[in-house]
């Protein structure tokens, strides 16, 4: 079992399909087959019973036309005419008197009905054996014949005793003795036998079968009334036990027949018709034969539709898999074929979708991280080439210092060393990320510069509680901010400009924001603005590019917002972590 689990854990997608569909046809066959079976079983069963009932009815109807038989011969043995010419002819006479008296039986005869339907002829021997016969196909009985009838009718004492056909009368024969009811001695006049046209009979009552090879057989105890010439024993068909269905399948002589048999209630006759199965059944085991060979056909299409409807399942997937053992070599390009487009949108085609948008998005990564290390390494070189010696400047800064000093230019002096301060600060500052009182630091610096350029038309303030003064914020965050103001705000005005600078925190984060009365702008340029599509006028750095170094160094749920309107200001936040810092940064 696990040797058989690793087999078909390993094995192709499309063959596990196939293995699978295989496995479910062969249920769904079974279980189909079981099921065919049972309501053919069933179906079966009920052509049988209506068979049988069909045939039960043309063997009571014989049996009804042989007790008719019975009847007519009682009704011409019990005769008062007939009994007084018998026993006249008992008692003697002249040959004259015995010719007139045998035209008067003949008459007699037929006038009780002695031409019937099923009467080959009704034949008296009276007690001289002298024949009495009326009929279509009267014979002359043969003395053995008519000994076995005597013999035969003597045993019953004036019942209707049947006598089979034998080598010398091939007709069933209904014999009775006749004798005198008119004193109590029941004195022999003689015998009456009926021979009967069996052949006609059976063929009018079985003409509804459409076999030609009928058999009827009439049985009475052990003894086989009709046919003599059955090759089927009468203990064989005695001993058949169907429980009371009526029907039986019996084997003979090589071949299978379906017997239906009634047994008379008057009689006491069994009446067995014996019909081949294949003649009566031929159709069904037809109809059964088509259905197993068309679901031979149906299991073997199948088959062939799982085989390639798996095979075209798993084929987008196979050349996938292709696709990505090229990536996995280190073949980047784009390695769809021209049958991609059609591929549908179910699960694989989206995978396909998919594969080659990630392709391409690798490919535009490496192709942009290329350009940017191409950048980076063109942007230090350049920097090699502007560098200047920091202390070469600070001393240039200091000269001109001295010299506003020496000259009694007070403004000159403090602007010099407010921007050697600023330089001195911005680029001694190597970390990335640093405490929120050295920004300010920064800030004052440059306000001391912007104070002395505009005067009373600056109003900056500061609202920042002392507890947060050591959080950390990234470098040179807020000073573009301001700069931002007082470029876009400031300038603009005539009136005094308010620049406003306030932080708080809300949970555990920090909101750093800057806010000033300018003329503002619409909402629209200023998320542009955000977003890097709109261009600024200035050549620092971009509000685009502070928020890119947030989400750099915090991730993408800080940021800024920018809030702007026509007349109304504009206000810009920042959402930081509240992160401590050291005092000394």
């Amino acid at each position: 079992m696990r040797k058989f689990k690793a087999l078909y854990t390993n094995l192709p997608i499309k063959y596990k399909l196939f293995v699978l569909f295989f496995v479910m046809l062969a249920v769904v066959t079974s279980v189909s087959s079981v099921m065919q079976q049972y309501a053919f079983g069933i179906y079966d069963e009920k052509v049988y019973q209506q068979s049988a009932k069909a045939l039960s009815l043309s063997s009571v109807g014989i049996e009804n036309e042989l007790d008719k038989i019975s009847q007519l011969g009682f009704t011409i043995a019990t005769d008062s005419t007939i009994q007084k010419y018998l026993s006249a002819i008992r008692s003697g006479g002249s040959q004259y008197d015995n010719y007139v008296i045998m035209r008067n039986i003949k008459d007699r005869i037929v006038d009780l009905g002695g031409l019937g339907k099923y009467i080959q002829s009704v034949q008296i021997y009276d007690v001289n054996r002298t024949e009495y016969a009326a009929g279509n196909q009267s014979i002359t009985m043969k003395n053995e014949r008519l000994n076995r009838i005597i013999s035969a009718s003597a045993q019953n004492k004036g019942g209707n005793t049947w006598v089979s056909a034998d080598e010398f009368d091939d007709s069933l024969t209904a014999a009775r003795e006749i004798r005198s009811y008119q004193n109590i001695e029941l004195e022999n006049l003689g015998i009456l036998t009926i021979r009967v046209d069996t052949n006609k009979m059976f063929s009018d009552y079985t003409a509804g079968d459409s076999s030609q090879h009928t058999s009827m057989i009439i049985v009475q105890g052990d003894k086989v009334i009709y046919p003599d010439d059955t090759t089927v024993a009468a203990e064989t068909l005695q001993h058949m036990n169907d429980g009371g269905r009526g029907y039986q399948m019996m084997p003979h002589e090589g071949r299978q027949y379906f017997v239906a048999h009634v047994k008379s209630a008057k009689m006491g006759w069994t009446y067995y018709t014996l019909l081949p199965f294949d003649d009566i059944f031929q159709s069904i085991v037809q109809v059964k034969n088509t259905i197993i060979i068309a679901f031979i056909i149906l299991i073997a299409l199948s088959i062939l539709f799982s085989l390639r409807f798996a095979k075209q399942l798993t084929k987008p997937i196979e050349s996938l898999n292709m696709k990505m053992k090229r990536v996995q070599l280190g073949n980047f390009e784009n390695t769809d074929v021209a049958s991609t487009p059609e591929l549908a949108m179910d699960e694989v085609g989206q995978m396909h979708r998919n594969f080659r948008i990630m392709l391409d998005r690798i490919n535009e990564l490496i192709q942009e991280n290329y350009v940017k290390q191409l950048a980076i390494k063109d942007t230090q070189f350049k920097a090699l080439q502007a560098q200047i010696n920091p202390h070469f400047l600070y001393n240039t800064l200091e000269t001109i210092n001295w010299s506003a000093k020496m000259s009694r230019q007070t403004q000159i002096s403090q602007m010099v060393e407010a921007l050697g301060s600023l330089l001195r600060t911005s680029i001694s500052i190597k970390e990335p990320i640093i405490p929120l009182s050295k920004e300010l630091e920064i800030i004052s610096y440059y306000i001391t510069i912007q104070n002395f350029r505009f005067e009373e038309r600056l109003d900056f303030h500061l609202e920042i509680p002392d507890e947060l003064l050591y959080c950390g914020i990234p470098k040179l965050s807020l000073q573009p901010l301001i700069e931002n103001a007082v470029n876009y705000g400031l300038e603009q005005m005539i009136d005094t400009c308010v620049i406003q600078v306030s932080a708080e925190l809300q949970e555990d984060f920090l909101f750093i924001s800057v806010q000033d009365n300018g003329p503002g702008m619409k909402q629209q340029y200023a998320d542009q603005l955000l977003s890097g599509e709109a261009k600024t006028k200035g050549t620092g750095l971009g509000l685009k590019n502070i928020e890119e170094r947030i989400k750099l160094l915090y991730g993408d749920a800080y940021g800024m917002t920018v809030v702007s309107a026509i007349n109304a200001g504009t206000k810009v936040s920042l959402k930081l972590p509240y992160e401590m810092r050291d005092h000394l940064g």
